[in-house]
């Protein structure tokens, strides 16, 4: 198992291209800035978690920010041997997470529960040195892979979604995404994408995690995160600039997910980055025999 922690800030545009190579298990947790990978916008709040198999390789896209984001890679042959049976047999519903080499690997993005936001937290603020900060690390990251496994569980043991479906669902989410301020009805993006209301709703939540309004609300609130954390904005021009008409239920809205009311928040990030001089990327790597 390998884990890796970035904690970087970049001061200009970042591109990178990826080649086609060989892909191990990856589970992903984006905390803080956004990205653009193989056509995809990842914002704070989003998960991943990719099969093994085949990756294509592609563009990778990151703007001036400050980005937090814990990556962890397992081997197959491990992840295999906690999903099998007594008859070493994955269950049939996981096979989609074990493709060989010349087969391109699956994967999906996912929403960050409550739960992994906790083994995240103490993931990141581990309290122990040595053999003991290993053991404890290592609890952490098979913790987020039993609820990663749980959150792909609930995808799969309802009807499959039909590949244009999900297409049309994730073209929702752009639209959505674009027009935060003024967000569509549920009836008219249904009609922007080709779907029925119904088949949206049900769809969005199989792909997301969340209602189509619910993953709006948390974006709004990441989003407002970042533009705290920035120092560039007072905490009711946050709150406009992300459509919230109110401050204090935007204040109540914030503290319920992060913990901390934005004032509070923006606060800590100003204390942070008087300490933070230059890039920097802590990588821990864990072997398991």
């Amino acid at each position: 198992m390998n884990l890796t922690i970035d904690d970087y800030q970049l001061h200009g545009e970042l591109k990178r291209r990826f080649e086609e190579h060989e892909h191990p298990i990856q589970m992903g947790f984006l905390l803080l800035g956004h990205y653009k990978s193989k056509d995809e916008e990842v914002y704070p709040g989003i998960n991943w978690f990719c099969g093994s198999g085949l990756a294509a390789g592609g563009l990778h896209q990151e703007l001036a920010q400050r980005l937090v984001r814990v990556d962890i890679h397992i081997a197959p042959s491990l992840y295999r041997s906690f999903m099998a049976n007594s008859a070493g047999e994955v269950p049939e519903q996981f096979d989609h997470l074990f493709r060989e080499l010349h087969q391109p690997y699956f994967y999906r993005y996912g929403v960050v529960t409550s739960e992994m936001q906790l083994a995240l937290r103490q993931l990141l603020r581990c309290p122990f040195q040595g053999a003991t900060k290993r053991m404890y690390l290592e609890s952490k990251i098979l913790e987020l892979l039993a609820l990663m496994t749980e959150q792909e569980q609930s995808r799969t043991i309802a009807l499959p979604l039909q590949m244009d479906e999900v297409d049309r669902i994730h073209e929702a989410r752009k639209i959505l995404l674009q027009r935060i301020n003024h967000p569509p009805s549920l009836i008219e993006l249904a009609r922007l994408v080709g779907l029925n209301d119904n088949s949206l709703k049900r769809g969005f939540r199989r792909v997301f995690g969340t209602t189509v309004f619910g993953y709006l609300h948390d974006h709004r609130l990441e989003q407002a995160q970042q533009l705290l954390a920035s120092g560039e904005m007072k905490v009711s021009e946050v709150a406009a600039a992300i459509g919230f008409e109110s401050r204090s239920y935007f204040s109540i809205a914030f503290r319920k997910k992060f913990g901390m009311n934005p004032k509070e928040y923006q606060l800590h990030c100003q204390r942070s980055s008087r300490g933070l001089r230059w890039t920097r990327r802590v990588g821990q790597k864990i072997d398991r025999e």
